[in-house]
């Protein structure tokens, strides 16, 4: 399907990469907001080919136990008899996307048998430095970079690579380094973190304003319906859902076989059952959070948002809304301190719940 919107985004990190690299960004959002669509969107469709190389590790669907694990995801091997550089010179003929950094057969192995990750470090240096000399722009993308947050190689790793990250940032200027997530407590840590204060910045991708959502509606009704919906039908929509671009394409979807309140409805009784359960477990193995009377706590910080949709996170205990986020009820913006539902869907099951 044809890539809606996110101009401003997409102008935003085009100008980033444009200029020479200087900082870490750290890209971020909810749930299902769009992240990694905006992001495949430049790769694939705003870069020149023969001036950017990217280097795409995503992170999402594996479990990563130990430094070995991240390694191997970060590599991509090949028995091609060819150095590094000529491997890349191969891969980016038609896109300058690549999916992990590629290594020649065994190297790998060699690297990680001298038992220290700088050698690891190095060799992408070299073969970063080997591509700007070939009148290229590295990019480096890490899709939801969290999952490493707390593996440990000498300390935490996720320091180590912060530190090599401001070495080809900040000090080398090499490549551009962009980290995803939708983990808004990683994110919180991060922004906290000394060590990359000056180094680091933010880029909010949320879910789409009212105007935008109705605009995406129109768009996806041409093409998925052939018809136009009418501004109640939209408003209806936003009303339940939101901008949340996932949701608006699920009902959009169903639109072709079920009536629109039976769609809506049953999304929302589906999202009150869950939290609902949610309350229920709380009864029964209450989460080690150092509060008293936890399950109330919890009712008692939901019900702040009966009436709004956005709330400063000072107005409920720290240990209260981490819980509710790590459950993927909230989302915490750390930059602008305040707390929200994850979606409308889910605020709307709050409202009707409690």
């Amino acid at each position: 399907m044809e890539f809606f919107n996110r101009e401003k985004e997409i102008k935003e990190i085009l100008s980033i990469i444009e200029f020479e690299p200087n900082f870490i960004y750290f890209i971020y959002g909810p749930i299902n907001s769009g992240k990694t669509a905006l992001i495949n969107e430049i790769i694939n469709n705003r870069l020149d080919n023969d001036k950017y190389v990217v280097f795409y590790i995503n992170l999402r669907r594996y479990f990563i136990s130990k430094y070995d694990d991240f390694i191997a995801l970060l590599f991509k091997e090949y028995s091609e008899d060819k150095k590094p550089l000529e491997l890349i010179k191969g891969l980016i003929k038609d896109s300058p996307l690549i999916f992990g950094i590629p290594i020649p057969k065994n190297t790998l192995e060699i690297l990680l048998s001298k038992n220290e990750e700088v050698n690891v470090f190095d060799y992408i240096t070299n073969l970063l430095l080997d591509i700007k000399k070939e009148g290229k722009q590295p990019i480096i993308i890490l899709d939801e970079l969290q999952k490493i947050g707390d593996l440990k190689i000498n300390g935490f790793l996720i320091y180590e690579l912060f530190n090599y990250f401001i070495s080809l940032t900040k000090e080398m200027h090499l490549s551009h380094v962009f980290c995803l997530s939708s983990d808004s407590l990683f994110i919180e840590k991060v922004y906290n973190e000394a060590m990359l204060n000056g180094r680091a910045k933010y880029l909010l991708v949320d879910d789409f304003d009212k105007e935008t959502a109705l605009k995406f509606m129109d768009f996806l009704s041409k093409r998925i319906l052939n018809k136009t919906l009418s501004k109640e039908e939209k408003e209806l929509i936003y009303s339940y859902v939101g901008g949340k671009p996932v949701l608006i394409i699920k009902v959009i979807d169903k639109l072709k076989y079920k009536k629109l309140d039976n769609i809506l409805n049953s999304m929302l009784k589906e999202e009150i059952a869950k939290l609902d359960m949610f309350l229920e477990l709380l009864d029964y193995h209450k989460p080690k959070i150092k509060i008293k009377d936890e399950v109330i706590e919890i009712k008692k910080a939901l019900k702040i948002f009966k009436d709004r949709y956005k709330v400063p996170k000072k107005g409920i205990p720290m240990p209260v809304y981490i819980y509710l986020i790590k459950e993927n009820i909230l989302f915490l913006d750390p930059i602008e301190g305040t707390l929200k539902p994850q979606s409308h869907l889910v605020w709307n099951a709050i409202k009707r719940l409690l």
